[in-house]
């Protein structure tokens, strides 16, 4: 059985970013197994805008009513949707800017967090339509904030992915990396090993 791999990548440091680094890792471990596929997505390179009114709109007309001007718009979202859904587990490579996700990355998020299609509304509250999915976060910051209430950034990502039905979340954490070179060298070394492990349980 084939495990199908999406791998997000939001740096806006290219190649010289640390989570990038990370995802990278994860992705050649990934593909060294058989019976794994791995997708690369990489939202810098092919940047979503900001969500605007115009394409919010055209999710509430019907496909058959839609303008061409709408199914264009729609179509963003509609092809991010497929896509997860398509995969077994997604990647999130995330650096940590101003203690909050990449706006890059909160662009996708709008646009495969649809009411009505990956979650909705319930009188319980909301219910998330994409399951049986897994969800690995790897986190590359300059400082030191897991498990600390500056950590605004995971609970956030958590919370986004748990909305659409996605609750089994590993985390691997790369911190410290500006406090040093002993200290980036040992903290990206340890995350390197929990991303080894991670792929041996794909």
């Amino acid at each position: 059985m084939t495990t199908r791999t999406l791998v997000i990548t939001a740096s806006i440091l290219g190649e010289n970013g640390q989570s990038k680094a990370l995802a990278e890792h994860f992705i050649a471990q990934a593909k060294s197994r058989d019976g794994v596929d791995v997708t690369h997505r990489d939202l810098v390179a092919s940047e979503l805008p900001h969500l605007n009114l115009a394409e919010l709109g055209s999710w509430q007309v019907a496909e058959e009513e839609r303008s061409a001007e709408q199914r264009a718009l729609a179509a963003r979202s509609d092809s991010l949707i497929e896509e997860l859904k398509a995969h077994d587990v997604v990647v999130l490579a995330v650096p940590m800017y101003n203690f909050g996700i990449p706006s890059q990355l909160k662009a996708w998020f709008d646009r495969v967090m649809r009411a009505g299609v990956t979650f909705r509304y319930t009188e319980n509250g909301p219910q998330g339509l994409v399951e049986g999915k897994r969800a690995v976060i790897l986190a590359a910051r300059g400082g030191q904030y897991a498990g600390t209430e500056m950590d605004t950034q995971t609970p956030h990502l958590k919370l986004m992915l748990g909305m659409i039905g996605i609750k089994e979340v590993d985390s691997v954490f790369a911190e410290g990396l500006n406090m040093g070179e002993g200290k980036r060298d040992a903290a990206l070394k340890e995350a390197r090993q929990a991303i080894d492990g991670l792929v041996e349980r794909l």
